[in-house]
This record gives C-alpha cells, structure tokens and sequence, in this order.
C-alpha cells in the first residue's frame, strides 16, 4: 500500500544551483577579465559559493531522500560529483590557473542535473 502521497519533482532546486552556479561563473569571469571590480563588495561572489553550495546539497538530498522514491533520483546522482570541486574551491586560491579551472569542473555535473531533473516525470 502507498503512502498516498505523489513524487515531486526537484527540478526547483537543480534550476536554483545551475542559476547560482552560473551567476557565480560569470561574476568570477568579468572580475577575472577586470570587467568588474568587486574590490567594495567581494562578499557577493563568496555569497554566491554560498548559495550554490547550499543549492546543490537540497538538490542532492531532496532527490535521493524523497519519498516516495523522487523523479529526481537520476539527476540528483548526476550532480553529486559536483560535490567535489565545491568543496575544494576554498583551497584553490584565487590568483592564477587553479580557481577557475576547480570552479568549472563542477559544470558538467550541474548540467547534467539540471537537464535531468527536467525531465517529464512520467516518462517509462
């Protein structure tokens, strides 16, 4: 016997990470190409990581803890290796090479959560 209670999608969430994620990505890109300069208000970039980390671990566990078994299952597996260069973005410093190219293995995986995530959810 069911719970009586239908699967919700998580797709919210992965939107909210991949929005996050990309916000994040561009704000770094123009003050890396001195576009912007955040020197007043560096703290929104480090608010951003926040939100996207934030996002991404609601995204993960909303797909795999739901109950009943989550639509979102598949994409929340897609977006957990996303895990990894998020948590090791703080230790890559912030000059040169490393940063950017920490932050950007983490894109595959947020895309792909995303697209999965959005998905119909009665697909067979």
């Amino acid at each position: 016997m069911g719970s009586g209670r239908t699967p919700r999608s998580g797709a919210p969430l992965f939107a909210a990470t991949a929005l996050s994620y990309g916000a994040n990505c561009m704000l770094g890109a123009a003050v890396a190409l001195k576009l912007i300069d955040t020197r007043d208000f560096r703290w929104v970039h480090h608010a951003l990581y926040i939100a996207t980390s934030a996002f991404t671990v609601a995204a993960v566990s909303a797909g795999w803890w739901g109950s009943p078994v989550s639509p979102s299952r598949p994409a929340a597996i897609a977006l957990v290796p996303a895990v990894v260069p998020l948590a090791v973005i703080p230790y890559a410093g912030t000059r040169g090479r490393r940063h950017p190219l920490v932050a950007l293995a983490a894109a595959p995986f947020v895309i792909a959560g995303l697209i999965l995530a959005s998905r119909p959810a009665n697909r067979k």
